[in-house]
């Protein structure tokens, strides 16, 4: 006996079978039928959307399937059905809804914006409350989902913002863009409507019924959460360049959507994947479905696996780990050779040879003493002697490369002779510094293998996730080829742990050993 996630997948095929590039657009279509919520079909005519709704009710036990394609002349007898001659005769005025739409299973309205604003605020209500006001009495709407279709989004300000807001799943059905399936299609006769559906895959009402109890029941992971919160998060902060609202109403039905997801796939929580499906919820119209798309994809591109231990967390720690290992361990700046003449105020003791600048007079041995808070100005200075005192015969300034040039006038104040002095550096910016406490470095030494064990622990965590998603990787509800950017930010999750190790041993070997 197949299990429920492979009966459904052979439903979805089923359901495509015939029809080319709308696989996805039929299993979507079909999850939003399971988990009981309305479909727009957005395309231009000639897409098979119509045959979509058909080959979507194919797979459920209905008892009435309800079409009709709206005009601006539509009338309301149209839609819920005639007036009742005979009731009207008794003053009363009671619609007769069999075979229309108060009484149907399924019902698809194409082009339903067209329709007028009597027929669009009746079907509100039977989209909100389940039922339909016939005469002076409530009756029952068995409607499980209401399949509409339009080229166009609904304008604005016409009051249909909250009949669209219903529809939780908004699928593009473009054109046929595969040459080979254009050419298929020219070769071949027209596409049934319906299809052959083995009983044994199709729904029942019973099944169905349970069904929504059930997924009830499904926890959202922490992962889709976070994943729902930073999509929402991102278009509230580009609502002006987007343009698009979601109603908390809709975040709520969207849950209930992915809970679906994972419980057709024998999942009691939900995951990443599920979570791509989001894309089929948040867009509003053309203009913003494919910034949507992006927002949802880089949500989920971004989001990986949660851990006990957030990432942030422990990059926060190794950043600290790193400013604590340098101020200790290192030296922030150079270290030059100074002396202290008088208070703290630090000199430089300079001993150096200036020559005069005719070669006739032999050179002048100078000693004098250069204050280092000197070095970090351009105006030039006298040096002092070794009382302290200023001498006003020596004139310095310092270059950019850190090398200072004397002058020494004669009696006449005539600068004759001239130099350089390079102070000497003892220790370079970045050099280790020497005789540390001993204590402090073990204690460095056993932080950073405290961080390594965490990260290598939330590493051990990922992989065994990774192998149990692998499994869960499958879904008919979300293709191939985009299920992959949902193991593409767990493999990227990956690679940033691993560097975050080697991040580790670059602080250990800062330190001195190995870990």
């Amino acid at each position: 006996m197949s299990t429920l996630k492979e009966r459904i997948t052979k439903l979805a095929q089923k359901l495509s079978q015939g029809i080319h590039e709308r696989d996805e657009v039929i299993a979507v279509s079909l999850l939003a039928a399971l988990s009981g919520q309305n479909i727009f079909l957005y395309g231009p005519p000639g897409t098979a959307k119509s045959l979509i709704s058909r080959r979507l009710e194919s797979g459920f036990n209905t008892k009435h399937y309800f079409e009709y394609l709206m005009q601006r002349f539509s009338t309301p007898e149209e839609i819920f059905g005639p007036v009742s001659i005979a009731e009207l005769k008794k003053d009363n005025y009671i619609r007769k809804t069999d075979g229309f739409l108060p009484h149907a299973d399924f019902a698809f309205l194409d082009e339903i914006w067209k329709s007028s604003p009597a027929i669009l605020n009746t079907l509100l209500t039977i989209i909100n409350e389940k039922k339909f006001k016939n005469g002076s009495s409530l009756m029952e709407v068995p409607l499980k989902v209401l399949v509409s279709a339009s080229n166009e989004t609904p304008p604005k300000n016409q009051g249909l913002e909250a009949l669209y807001d219903r529809f939780l799943i908004r699928l593009n059905v473009p054109p046929m863009l595969n040459r080979d399936n254009f050419e298929t299609l020219l070769q071949s006769t027209p596409t049934s409507s319906t299809v052959e559906v083995p009983q044994e895959l199709k729904i029942k009402q019973d099944e169905w019924d349970f069904w929504q109890l059930e997924i009830d029941e499904i926890k959202l992971s922490r992962e889709t959460l976070n994943i729902i919160q930073d999509i929402r998060i991102n278009l509230a902060d580009k609502k002006n360049k987007i343009d698009v609202y979601v109603s908390d109403r809709r975040w709520q039905k969207a849950a209930f959507l992915l809970k679906a997801s994972a419980f057709f796939c024998e999942r009691n929580t939900t995951n990443i994947v599920d979570c791509l499906l989001l894309k089929h919820c948040l867009w509003t119209h053309e203009n913003n479905r494919e910034k949507v798309t992006k927002i949802v994809e880089d949500a989920v591109k971004s989001s990986g696996f949660q851990t006990e231990i957030h990432h942030g967390d422990l990059d926060k720690e190794k950043e600290r780990l790193d400013n604590e290992i340098n101020k200790e361990l290192y030296h922030a700046k150079d270290i030059y050779d100074t002396v202290k003449l008088s208070g703290n105020t630090l000199y430089f003791a300079v001993k150096t040879t200036l020559k005069h600048n005719s070669s006739y007079y032999q050179p002048e041995q100078v000693s004098c003493y250069i204050p280092y808070s000197a070095m970090k100005s351009k105006d030039e200075f006298h040096p002092v002697d070794e009382q302290g005192n200023q001498m006003s015969n020596i004139s310095c300034s310092f270059d950019k490369q850190g090398s200072c040039t004397l002058k020494l006038n004669d009696s006449y104040g005539r600068s004759e002779y001239n130099g350089t002095y390079t102070p000497k550096i003892l220790c370079h910016k970045g050099d280790k510094k020497d005789d540390v406490n001993p204590r402090l470095i073990a204690s460095l030494k056993g932080a950073v293998q405290q961080l390594k064990n965490d990260i290598q622990k939330q590493q051990h965590i990922i992989k065994s996730k990774l192998g149990n998603f692998k499994k869960e990787l499958e879904t008919p509800f979300v293709p191939e080829n985009t299920r992959a950017i949902a193991l593409e930010s767990v493999e990227s999750q990956l690679e940033a742990m691993d560097l975050r190790i080697k991040d580790c041993e670059r602080l250990n070997s800062m330190i001195g050993g190995s870990i």
